[in-house]
């Protein structure tokens, strides 16, 4: 995956588990990674329970993740620890196994005759190096583990931070450069709420999220304004007549009026509601938008409108978007990269084009046959592709990895696999 300063979002092997009662457990996301490019729109689709919403909770935080990383703008936001610790149990059994191996050595070298002193303490020595050995591995899994618990839970602390410090040394700058009194309390008194409002800054708020249900996601009891107007006043900005402009120029950015802000969630449509939660996200300026299904609830010419709006925000603010979708002819139009998962995995990573022409994981093919077009001589000839793992893939022995088939194409395979899909892309 990409490394680079164009990256804005990198996922690595994320892991949110769920537990099911005693000994069980739900892998709702397994190992996924994936990286979301700035100005980019990333495409998330499968069919329902495949994992892409709890990806998205995961990623803004509504959900401690259970392994894996989660980098935003370079720090890293979400950290499981599950890794380390099924590392440090593997290592220890490791050891207990090596462990009864050399006493078994030591045990018959004594019965064939050796001196029975000499060879306990060559393995003694053996069984020390071993433990040695553990301790220090099981200490840097330790050592890994509690950097990721700090950057968990105070990566918006270490933001703040920064972002205080970088506004002192600003202010600092300023205030050299005169040498009136009167200019530089007037630098103090503008940086003084700026400061203010810096300390209690998260990282987490540059993004936001546009929730499936328009209805749901909306508290009743608060009107239009207080509910866009919320994450402003969170921030810490007690300016009233500030608040009331942003409220007024988002509601006319997403295609209401400024006399809806009085009005409460129940008194509009679906499109309408869908639109209020847009605004709600945007008026945080984020960089990244997670885009949780947000046109599935509502009418065909309605879905147009909200993606047309998502669209021209894209466009005129440069927010990236994460886009999780069933419809895929939607998913086609509005995505620059697409990721298919499948129960929990990535199963195929590809830009839109190039998976549209070219898909090769049996799933991926499956969820494209299933596009119905306004044409009845296709829809006569169209073939339903019924994808079923048991039959498509044999995993017994050769377990299957992520791996990049052509520039950017990257498919959940194994060695077999690889040589398979390749042979047909190339064919």
């Amino acid at each position: 995956m990409e490394t680079n300063d164009n990256v804005l979002l990198r996922v690595e092997d994320l892991c949110q588990y769920f537990k099911m009662g005693p000994g069980r457990e739900l892998k709702a996301v397994d190992n996924v990674s994936f990286d979301i490019k700035k100005g980019e729109v990333f495409g998330l689709v499968g069919e329902s329970g495949c994992g892409k919403t709890t990806t998205g909770r995961s990623i803004i935080k509504l959900y401690d993740i259970t392994s894996g990383n989660v980098y935003f703008k370079g720090q890293r936001i979400c950290a499981g620890t599950r890794c380390y610790t099924d590392a440090n149990r593997a290592l220890r059994a490791e050891f207990k196994a090596e462990r009864a191996k050399l006493n078994e050595q030591c045990k018959k070298e004594i019965e064939e005759g050796g001196d029975e002193q000499s060879v306990k303490a060559k393995y003694a020595d053996l069984i020390a190096q071993a433990s040695q050995k553990c301790s220090e591995q099981v200490a840097a899994n330790n050592k890994l583990k509690a950097a990721a618990i700090h950057d968990h839970k105070r990566c918006d602390k270490d933001y703040a931070a920064k972002r205080v410090a970088a506004l002192t040394e600003e202010m600092n700058a300023k205030l050299a450069e005169t040498d009136d009194e009167a200019q530089k309390e007037k630098i103090a008194r503008e940086y003084k709420e700026k400061l203010r409002i810096a300390k209690r800054e998260r990282i987490v708020n540059s993004i936001q999220m546009i929730f499936q249900d328009p209805i749901g996601s909306l508290d009743p009891r608060m009107t239009v304004r207080d509910i866009i107007a919320e994450g402003l006043v969170i921030k810490g900005i007690r300016d009233k007549n500030y608040i009331n402009d942003r409220v007024y120029e988002l509601l006319e950015r997403v295609g209401l009026v400024r006399e809806h802000a009085g009005r409460y969630p129940h008194e509009f449509s679906g499109g309408q509601r869908q639109r209020i939660g847009i605004a709600r996200s945007v008026i945080m300026e984020p960089e990244l938008i997670i885009a949780d299904e947000p046109v599935s609830a509502l009418d065909v010419s309605i879905q147009a409108q909200v993606i047309n709006l998502l669209n021209e925000l894209r466009n005129n603010l440069g927010i990236s978007v994460l886009f999780i979708a069933h419809d895929l002819s939607v998913v086609k139009y509005f995505s620059d990269r697409i990721g298919v998962m499948y129960f929990g995995k990535m199963v195929e990573l590809a830009s839109s084009d190039e998976l549209f022409a070219h898909p090769l994981h049996p799933y991926t093919k499956s969820l494209l046959s299933a596009i119905p077009l306004p044409d009845p001589e296709y829809e006569k000839n169209r073939k339903r592709i019924v994808y079923n793992p048991i039959a498509e893939h044999d995993y017994s022995v050769d377990q299957p990895t992520m791996r990049e088939i052509s520039p950017e194409h990257f498919i959940l395979c194994n060695d077999a696999e690889f040589e398979k899909y390749k042979a047909e892309l190339n064919g």
